[in-house]
This record gives C-alpha cells, structure tokens and sequence, in this order.
C-alpha cells in the first residue's frame, strides 16, 4: 500500500500547492483577492489551436473541428459579445452601387469565432479549386445557420454557382433563398465577368507597361489581349518601360497591328525612350530578334515620322529580305458606342480578369503611383489563389503604410472573404456590389 500511495502522489505532483505560482510573487505591489474555493477547483479551458493559412491546406485541421459544426455551439468557448451590425453591414456606404465590403470588419485572428472559421474553411477550398468540397459544405451551412449570419453563406453559395456556370441550380437556390431569408435572391448574370467589365465603365482602360516584360510576367500584355478582343477603349502607359523580350515584342506587334487595322481605339503615352532604346538595339543584318523589329516598326508607324520609319523598314527588308510594311497615314481611331443606360464617370480603375494564379502584380507599382486614388477592379476576376492574395498583400502593404488610399473594386464576394483571411483588407478598402 505504501507504494500504491507515493506512485500515486508522483503523478499528482504538478498540481501540489506549493508548485502554484502565487500571486503576490508574480505581482509583489498588487493586492489580488483570493478566489472562493471551489472556484480555484474548477479546470481552466483548453487554448484553441493557432489558425495556419498555407494555400495546400485547410484552415483547420481534418476531419472538420468542432467550430465549424453548425449543428451545435462548443460547450467550452467563452460567451461572446453579440457581432456590431457594423462589422457585416451592406447598407452603410455611401454610393448606389457599392458598398464597403462585410470582410472590412472581420478579425480573422479571433480563434473562438465558429462562423469566421466556416467561412475561412470554404474559401480557401475554392480558391485552391476544389469547388466540389467548398459547395458541399456551403449546401450544408445555408441549412444549418439562420439569419443575418447564414445570408453570409448563401451570397458565397450563388456566386460559387455563378463561376461555375450552373445555371439550373441557380435559379433553385433562389427560390430556396427567397424562402428562407425572405428576400430577393441575386439574379443570374447572362453576361460574362470580362462583358460586364466592357458595359460598366466609360472612357478608356489604363494599362501600364513597366521594367523589362518577360512571357512569365506579362499579365498587362494579356490584359492588352482581352481589351482589344472587347474592342474596349484602351491607353497603354509605356513610361516606366525599359524593354522586352521577343516574345513579348512579337505579341505586342501583332495586338497593336490589329488594333490599328480595325480602327480601334488604343492610344501609347510615354513610348519616345522606350523607342530610343529599341531603336538602337536593331542593328541592320542582325537577324536575332525579328519579333522586336516588327515591334519598332509598329511604334514607329504610330509615334515616328514617316522618314524614320521608311528608314528602318529598308534595313528590316535587307535583313530579313522580306518586302517591308509601308507607311499608312494615320486615321482616326473609332470608340466603341456606350449606350446612356451603362454609362458611369470614367476613372483611372485598373481591371483584372479571369482566374488569378500565383500573380505577382508588378505592374501595379506604376499603377498605384501613376494616380492620385489607385482603384484596382475585380469585377472581371472570377477566382484568386492563396498564393497570388499574399503577393498581393505584399505588394500594397508599404503604400498603406506611407499612407496611401487604396480601392479594391467588385471583388466577388468568395474573393472578398479571401482577401480579409490574408489580411488584405487591412492594406486596401474592399468595396463589393450591393446584393
């Protein structure tokens, strides 16, 4: 018996009286009032787990943690303090049409939140493309949580199918909507994201052309790509650029020749030191960089005098004993017609389109210092990656420490949770949609 007894006390020893700190010792000039007994007694809560964001995994751990069960609350967190309207709000900005995006509000580092921990959980699974599991599980939360907090899943649910293009269980899912949340669903959009873009805004898109563009960082040049396809207004920024390589120069050759064939209306700003430097680079007999040759001549056709560039187009003959192009005087460039119902104010917006992947947004250096107020627009955006919202953190990060406004435009609204699980939304204002 003796040894049953001291085996016993050997594993109780942590817990002995004198092996608890007390207070006086940690806080020798605080009087702390001593706990009622059977108080002391009771066990302490177990910490949460610290959230990890990695875009190849989840938020939480496998299978999914108690938090994101909506069938029933954790029997040990804390009592919160009710959410303030604020922090959810869609109602409180002023203009007709956006709003000052609920992810504005959000502490994503508050680890006894169920329903941020839901959210982080679906958008992250979306934005690594498994739409499957992130709609699997948003189907289950729209059933199980109730009320200003559930809308939030249902807006994540139709913008998911709307991505997706399933239109059948769209349209469903509003009627289940309508009867569930008493309101009016959103409405499908026949027009795609990049269409919709065209039909918002008048007056010509920004695109910037900076450093030295390579093909694996060319995002304005396929940004150029689509506008033209949109026979959309566009201005190209050529001051902060310093060169290219041929295979950006044969893509720029071709996207401004059609664009001047068909009349659209692409203007260059800023092209003279980018064509000085062009220029004397091509040496006459040197058949390296043909694509870059077609590009000077280009440049020239638009920006140089007809001298300089029959000049230059006797010497692309002779190298690639080729005919050369022949000067076309210049002709007016025709706008797209913008119907009244569609017309907003031009601003000097940049817009991104398509799926967002492992971006490393260079381009909006010039963009955020070519203007007074940088609004960056997501309405053509259907889908941003893990990685790519954390160089965009890290791109915008110093201007809002010197300071700088910066607007992230129509994001939808998958987009938007993301951002504030990075902490974009405390770089950037986050405006979305009224729904």
């Amino acid at each position: 018996m003796v040894f049953s007894f001291f085996k016993k006390q050997d594993k109780k020893m942590p817990e002995r009286p004198a092996a608890r700190p007390r207070a006086p010792d940690l806080l020798p000039e605080a009087k702390v009032p001593v706990a009622p007994a059977e108080d002391q007694a009771k066990p302490l809560p177990e910490p949460l787990p610290d959230l990890e964001f990695s875009p190849g995994k989840p938020t939480r751990p496998q299978p999914a943690p108690a938090a994101c069960k909506p069938q029933g609350k954790l029997a040990a967190a804390p009592q919160q303090a009710p959410v303030a309207d604020s922090d959810f709000s869609i109602d409180d900005f002023d203009s007709d049409d956006f709003t000052e995006s609920s992810v504005m509000g959000i502490d994503v580092n508050q680890d006894d939140d169920p329903l941020q921990a839901c959210v982080e959980q679906v958008v992250v699974l979306y934005a690594n493309g498994q739409d499957g599991a992130a709609r699997s599980l948003l189907e289950t939360f729209v059933r199980s949580y109730r009320g200003r907090e559930g809308r939030r899943f249902w807006l994540l649910l139709f913008d998911l199918l709307q991505a997706t293009g399933e239109r059948a269980a769209f349209e469903k899912l509003g009627a289940d909507y309508a009867e569930a949340c008493e309101m009016s669903p959103p409405t499908w959009s026949k027009e795609s994201p990049d269409a919709r873009q065209a039909a918002g805004s008048v007056g010509p898109r920004k695109i910037f052309l900076q450093g030295v563009l390579t093909a694996e960082g060319a995002l304005p040049v396929s940004e150029l790509a689509k506008l033209i396809e949109q026979k959309a207004q566009i201005t190209v920024d050529c001051t902060k650029l310093i060169g290219c390589d041929d295979e950006v120069a044969g893509q720029l050759a071709d996207l401004l020749s059609r664009a001047r064939k068909t009349r659209l209306s692409v203007v260059l700003s800023g092209t003279d030191v980018f064509i000085d430097r062009l220029n004397s680079r091509m040496v006459a007999g040197d058949t390296a960089h043909e694509a870059s040759w077609r590009l000077l001549l280009e440049l020239l056709q638009r920006h140089g005098t007809q001298d300089a560039f029959e000049e230059r187009a006797v010497d692309y003959a002779v190298t690639f004993e080729l005919s050369p192009p022949s000067w076309e005087p210049r002709v007016a460039a025709v706008a797209p017609a913008v119907s009244a119902a569609t017309a907003r104010p031009a601003d000097d917006a940049y817009y991104l389109s398509g799926e967002l992947k492992g971006c490393r947004f260079d381009e909006l250096v010039a963009v955020i210092e070519g203007v007074e107020q940088p609004i960056i627009d997501f309405s053509g955006v259907c889908r941003l990656d893990f990685v790519s919202a954390g160089q965009l953190v890290n791109r915008l990060a110093p201007y809002k420490a010197a300071g700088r406004d910066i607007v992230i435009r129509s994001p939808n609204h998958l987009v938007a949770e993301l951002m504030a699980v990075v902490g974009l939304n405390k770089q950037a204002r986050i405006l979305v949609p009224k729904s």
